[in-house]
């Protein structure tokens, strides 16, 4: 089934908008999941994909993609899905190895993270996202009768537009403890203005000892790319067109404007990550991964 996803950031639930998106990132997870060569195991993304008419037909396993990672969409993009999955995992699991006992996982979508990875005592993972994607994952999970590994997993129903710093502090977040944050595939949804309003606050909720870990996308005309293979399978054969969906204003210098706040920042880009892991997409022509950014922030213990 092909259902084509227009811009509607706000739009409740998974079967629209941006919501679609994470239906894609659902399905990359669980044909990782099934690798021989897996770099990160989610045994509930594939029964987020069946769940929802918009993705039940969509493929879990590698062996349901007929020409395999051939394939651009289920191939390729999935593979930097499944890679970008384990680096961020690691940056979770070395920052509470470190003492953080508090992680915000922003525009949470179907992350399971808080189910999935191995907490220590005492930690605490919310998860701001909209109620609709919530009540969704809720769904499912409570199907499973899965049971969170984290000592507390706690929903923020809020859109991110909205004063999701006041709903975040209001289900217990404590701003005078160092936090984990990760912005996992959300900032080039987000208009200019907000993703500048949403680092600033992500400053001013951190106390020294706090880590943020983001994606950004640097080009600056992804119209360049409309022809990529990544773009056109996944418009051709989900229906979801990325570049309809991202925000077209030129993006702000996040991690720049981290570091004018005292915070120190790396920049990385996905293939970097493949050369160490061993697997994942490399650079090709016409690439839409060219610009992709990996950033990797920390604010100093006071």
């Amino acid at each position: 089934m092909v259902v084509t996803a227009q811009r509607n950031p706000g739009g409740e639930g998974v079967d629209g908008g941006v919501g679609v998106t994470a239906l894609m990132v659902a399905a990359a997870r669980a044909l990782e999941t099934h690798r021989d060569d897996s770099l990160a195991q989610d045994v509930y993304a594939e029964h987020f994909v069946r769940a929802s008419s918009v993705s039940a037909g969509w493929p879990v396993r590698p062996q349901q993609v007929p020409d395999g990672d051939a394939n651009p969409l289920w191939g390729r993009f999935a593979r930097y899905f499944g890679l970008r999955t384990r680096v961020l995992d690691d940056f979770l699991l070395r920052s509470v190895s470190e003492g953080v006992r508090q992680v915000v996982l922003l525009g949470a979508g179907l992350d399971s993270r808080a189910f999935r990875l191995d907490w220590p005592a005492g930690c605490v993972v919310f998860e701001v996202e909209r109620e609709g994607v919530l009540a969704f994952k809720h769904a499912v999970l409570s199907a499973l009768t899965a049971t969170p590994t984290a000592a507390a997993r706690v929903p923020v129903p809020v859109d991110l537009r909205a004063d999701w710093a006041g709903a975040l502090t209001d289900a217990g977040f404590d701003a005078t403890r160092p936090t984990a944050w990760l912005a996992e595939g959300l900032l080039f949804y987000l208009p200019r203005a907000v993703e500048t309003r949403l680092i600033g606050t992500v400053d001013r909720l951190s106390t020294g000892g706090s880590a943020l870990a983001f994606e950004v996308k640097i080009e600056k005309d992804l119209r360049e790319y409309r022809d990529s293979p990544l773009y056109t399978s996944t418009r051709e054969q989900i229906g979801i067109d990325l570049l309809h969906l991202f925000d077209g204003e030129p993006r702000p210098d996040s991690a720049g404007d981290l570091a004018d706040r005292g915070w120190s920042a790396s920049v990385h880009t996905p293939f970097d990550f493949t050369r160490r892991h061993g697997r994942g997409p490399l650079p090709e022509g016409n690439d839409a991964l060219e610009g992709n950014r990996w950033v990797f922030a920390d604010k100093p213990p006071v």
